[in-house]
């Protein structure tokens, strides 16, 4: 929702992004397989004038497979499917740019794109470092989904076979491919030339004064004040709100707050607010993405 939550690692960002991407791979591969089927059954698909061995040999030929059944064209679920395995992976990929584009914010810049040598981010302001490759890659997005809509649309035809179709298909089936692959291309530059700022991220961890640790106390009170949820709840909310309207430390509050202190000690305090609690499963986590190093 914008508001600081619990940290997490760069690199579970991007492995996030790799497990989604891969997805996509499965998606275009199982359309590809949908869309490889061919016909050659005359007008209405019942053979009547064309054997069937003609179909099954040009099929061949072409290193497609016969539809089991058609009328006068290939049914366009297929190619809808196709489409929107096209539409999926453009919108992935808007996902990452959109992310890419929050983290270049000013208040944030924890990483940003390549900005070459004489680059202009704005013709009026020379002050500017604009993500504009990945704000082209959110538009051509936006046509990537439109193109699936349409595709949609063709599954529809009147009786056997309409012409409705064909006038999307001469754009949307070369549009989509084509932007597409501009999309990949422009996203691979993107992912290589990124510019990443660690120091901003540690400085951005801290902003809360340590309030991303709140769940922490929470459960450790919990656990070992016997409180219930609501009641531990309330403590921790009521030191957070000091944190947000006081601008303090949230540790230091809570040592101050004799509710906490008689539950948890000082060194317990302490090791809440130790980062590595919530960055311990983080090389699990990658092996379940990646394999294990021995794979």
């Amino acid at each position: 929702h914008g508001i600081h939550a619990e940290p997490i690692t760069f690199g579970l960002k991007f492995a996030l992004w790799y497990e989604e991407i891969k997805r996509n791979k499965r998606r275009l591969n199982s359309a590809l397989e949908t869309i490889s089927y061919g016909k050659i059954s005359g007008a209405v698909g019942t053979f009547a004038h064309v054997p069937m061995e003609v179909e099954a040999y040009v099929c061949e030929k072409l290193g497609l497979k016969p539809a089991p059944i058609s009328n006068q064209i290939i049914q366009r679920d297929r190619y809808a499917e196709y489409i929107c395995a096209l539409a999926l992976l453009a919108s992935s990929i808007e996902k990452i740019a959109v992310e890419i584009r929050h983290l270049q914010r000013t208040e944030v810049l924890e990483a940003e794109e390549y900005f070459s040598k004489g680059q202009k981010g704005s013709s009026a302001m020379p002050h500017k470092r604009n993500p504009i490759t990945c704000e082209r890659i959110s538009g051509l997005a936006r046509i990537l989904r439109g193109n699936a809509l349409a595709s949609m649309e063709n599954i529809s035809l009147w009786h056997e076979r309409d012409i409705s179709h064909s006038s999307t298909e001469r754009i949307t089936f070369p549009d989509a491919c084509i932007a597409l692959d501009y999309m990949l291309k422009k996203f691979e530059w993107i992912i290589s030339n990124l510019i990443v700022y660690p120091e901003n991220m540690k400085k951005n961890l801290n902003l809360l004064r340590g309030l991303i640790f709140s769940q922490r106390v929470l459960l450790l009170l919990i656990e070992k004040g016997g409180l219930t949820r609501e009641e531990a709840y309330a403590i921790v909310q009521e030191n957070a709100m000091k944190v947000w309207k006081e601008n303090r430390n949230f540790k230091d509050l809570l040592k101050e707050d004799k509710r906490v202190t008689q539950i948890l000690t000082s060194e317990e305090l302490e090791k809440i607010f130790d980062i590595s609690y919530h960055t311990k499963h983080v090389d699990y986590i990658f092996e379940r993405v990646f394999g294990s190093k021995d794979d």
